[in-house]
């Protein structure tokens, strides 16, 4: 039995692996078109649209169904920051497809590399090098510019994926700098099962199921300061920890 469980899981991981490429390929030249034609936050929603269906090929071919609760309660008109869990490689799949705005999201530089996949990527993505402490002030710059365009943006608040057994691993300042700064409400989510439908460190047992985005009200930060950020960032740590852990 064990052994055709495995045999089951390389087969979607390959059949996953095939949708991914495919369907990258397919709307590459959409994207490239579109970000070389038409700048700013208008080339960037036309091309998010591409992304989207990227999103929904591999969600709904890789037996990966995404389902998103609670995402209307955002005004389509307001710009916000995006805050999320991170513990799958199906967390890609799970926010673009979840999330109601288009975004800007932050990534790692190192994502750049992947053929294909990296040609959209650098289009489409903030990105840095955590390396670099340059790259991270620069990265900042280009999140207050995206947002002062109107444009939302996302970020992984834990950094990268949370290879703790806790619901989620530390919180990054660089969120919740960037709303009080900025003035922007934060808009904490959180991805559920994705971890157990693709472990991280057992890329093998991918399985399919159902992934769910649980969305929470936007987290004002009007009238607060930089004072505010530790008690901010413990604020939306607990929102997402708490839906987490009654979703688990």
């Amino acid at each position: 039995m064990k052994l055709l469980k495995r045999i089951a899981s390389i087969l979607q991981l390959v059949w996953c692996l095939c949708i991914f490429v495919l369907v990258m390929i397919l709307i590459l030249p959409f994207i490239v078109i579109i970000t070389a034609l038409v700048k700013g936050r208008a080339g960037h929603r036309a091309a998010f649209v591409f992304l989207r269906i990227w999103g929904w090929a591999v969600s709904i071919l890789g037996l990966l169904p995404v389902r998103s609760r609670n995402s209307d309660i955002y005004d389509r008109e307001k710009a916000y920051i995006f805050v999320s869990n991170h513990n799958s490689y199906l967390d890609s799949v799970a926010v673009v497809t979840a999330v109601p705005h288009s975004f800007k999201p932050l990534g790692k530089i190192e994502m750049n590399k992947i053929p294909v996949f990296g040609m959209i990527y650098r289009r489409l993505v903030i990105m840095i090098d955590r390396q670099s402490q340059d790259s991270r002030k620069q990265c900042e710059a280009d999140l207050r510019e995206q947002l002062r365009q109107g444009q939302s943006i996302l970020i992984f608040p834990e950094g990268t994926m949370n290879r703790t057994e806790k619901a989620l691993a530390e919180f990054y300042d660089g969120a919740f700098r960037i709303a009080l700064e900025t003035q922007t409400p934060i808009a904490p989510f959180v991805i559920i099962n994705a971890r157990k439908l693709f472990p991280r460190d057992r890329p093998l047992d991918l399985k399919p199921g159902l992934i769910t985005c649980l969305f929470s009200e936007p987290v004002d930060v009007k009238g607060l300061t930089l004072e505010d950020m530790p008690d901010l960032k413990l604020k939306v740590f607990q929102i997402m920890e708490d839906m987490i852990l009654q979703a688990e």
